[in-house]
Order: structure tokens, then C-alpha cells, then sequence
């Protein structure tokens, strides 16, 4: 019993890393440009089916540094044509054109590389069991885990220590100051943009190398990476993180337990965090960290 749910906390607190990684480039976006970005899912998807192109020739490693990067640039091209023109207008009309977005990514890969799941081949050495008490405990899962740690610190220092994170925290909290000071606001709004879709990209070839490639491979990520948002806080990038370490794991150990209550059991958190406190557990107007 012991190890059933040493193995089902493991496995949530993957996908927690996953939901927090989807989640921080989620929190960017909205904070900044109050934009509800659905198509960030389809995103994810489009970082792990590039990467699975670039495989056969730049290896994994290769992929795993390319794909993301070239995921952002596609943000930035799809912010700068499409979605900069709805800027200060109603809210909804950014929703519904993300919402079309992400219809257009599903069925773009499916027509592309079909409907069926691909396979996502990661170096053999990470794929092997790191004990054998511990079977589930594989170098992959271990790199995952490691690889979205830094991944997050990086962001961190970015937003803390370079002049982008800090106007882009600055402009989360009065735009219209920074825009007044010098700051041309369009290249904030639009870099700003293609780091939260790099986040994106990164964590669609990591879900590759385990769950395998689908179309769909974002759809199961995106609602829950909105709802950790809402735990954590909006507003709050730690809170964030917190949110979808949070109900990862609440997910995994549910599955021990109740199996069909796996996926209710995050609504369920939200549901009792909101009652408790309406902004979430670390959220403030405009961003913190």
C-alpha cells in the first residue's frame, strides 16, 4: 500500500510540474495583456510534434533546446498578427479567438501527422528504473522534474533580475505608467507573449517523451493548468506554482483511494478555495512573486 502511493504522489507531482509549467505561461499572458489564452494547449502540442520532426535530426537534445524556441517564435508571430488587434477591447473576443486557435492546432496536426498516437523516443539510459524497489522512479521522470525546477528558477530570475521581468511586472501593474516612461509597450505585450508560449513548448516535449504524441495531448492539460492558476492566485506567479504542485499531487493520491474522483478532486480544491479565500492562496491585484 505504501508503495501504491509513493507511486501515485510521484506520478502527481510530474503532472503537477507539467500543470505549473502550463500554467506559469498561462499567468504571463493574463497578467500582462488579460488575455485568456485557450489555444495554449494546442500550443503545447505544436512544441512536441516539432520537436518529433527535429529528432531524427538533432537528436533529443537538439529537439528538447529547439522546439520550445521555435513554438515561441510562432507565439510571437500569432500575438503580433492576430491577437494585438483586440487589445482593450472586451475580453471575450480574445477568448473566442484562442478557443478557434486551439480548434485549428488540434485538427492542423491531425491533418498533418493523422490521428493516431505517435511514439516519442528519449535516450534508452533515461527510460530505465533508478531502483528496483522503486520501479516508477525512472531517470526520465527524475529529468522531468529537475528540467521544469530549473526551467521555473529561470523564469524567476528573469522577471527578477533583468529588464524585461521587470517592466513586464511593472506593466502588470499600471501599463499605461510604463508606457509613459519610454517602454514601447507592443514589444512588451509581444515578448511577454512568446515566453509564456515558450513555457508551453517546453512542457509539450516533455509530455511527449511520456504520455506519447496525440493531437489532443494538450487538451488534458489546459483546464487543469487554468484551475491552478485559480488555486495559487491569479496574479501570483509562486501562487501558481503552488496551485499545480497542489493539485497534481491531490490528483495522485486521489487515484489511490477513490479512482473516479481523480480528475473532481481538483475542481473539488478550487471549489473549497475560493469558498475559504476568493483570490486564491497567494493571489493580489497585479503580479507578485
Amino acid at each position: 500500500m505504501t508503495e501504491l502511493i509513493l507511486f501515485n504522489v510521484f506520478n502527481g507531482l510530474i503532472v503537477g510540474a507539467f500543470y505549473a509549467l502550463m500554467a506559469l505561461g498561462l499567468s504571463l499572458i493574463i497578467n500582462l495583456t488579460s488575455v485568456i489564452n485557450f489555444a495554449h494547449g494546442g500550443f503545447l502540442a505544436l512544441g512536441a510534434y516539432i520537436a518529433y520532426e527535429l529528432v531524427p535530426y538533432l537528436g533529443f537534445w537538439g529537439a528538447l533546446i529547439v522546439a520550445p524556441v521555435l513554438t515561441a517564435m510562432l507565439g510571437l508571430l500569432v500575438e503580433r498578427l492576430m491577437i494585438r488587434r483586440l487589445y482593450g477591447r472586451d475580453p471575450l473576443y480574445s477568448l473566442l479567438l484562442t478557443f478557434g486557435l486551439a480548434y485549428v492546432f488540434e485538427d492542423g496536426l491531425r491533418y498533418i501527422w493523422g490521428a493516431q498516437s505517435l511514439p516519442f523516443r528519449v535516450p534508452d539510459w533515461l527510460t530505465r528504473p533508478l531502483s528496483t524497489y522503486f520501479f516508477f522512479l525512472t531517470g526520465y521522470r527524475v529529468f522531468m522534474v529537475v528540467l521544469v525546477t530549473i526551467a521555473v528558477a529561470g523564469l524567476f530570475l528573469i522577471l527578477t533580475r533583468t529588464r524585461l521581468g521587470i517592466r513586464i511586472r511593472a506593466g502588470t501593474l499600471d501599463l499605461e505608467t510604463v508606457s509613459v516612461l519610454g517602454v514601447n509597450v507592443r514589444i512588451l505585450r509581444n515578448l511577454n507573449f512568446g515566453l509564456g508560449i515558450y513555457l508551453a513548448g517546453l512542457a509539450g516535449v516533455l509530455a511527449a517523451g511520456l504520455l506519447g504524441l496525440q493531437p489532443t495531448i494538450g487538451d488534458a492539460l489546459i483546464m487543469p493548468s487554468f484551475v491552478a492558476i485559480i488555486v495559487g492566485g491569479l496574479g501570483s506567479l509562486f501562487g501558481t506554482l503552488l496551485g499545480g504542485l497542489l493539485i497534481g499531487v491531490a490528483s495522485g493520491i486521489a487515484t489511490v483511494f477513490v479512482p473516479s474522483a481523480s480528475e473532481a478532486i481538483i475542481y473539488i480544491m478550487m471549489a473549497l478555495v475560493l469558498l475559504v479565500r476568493p483570490r486564491g492562496l497567494l493571489g493580489e491585484e497585479g503580479m507578485n512573486l
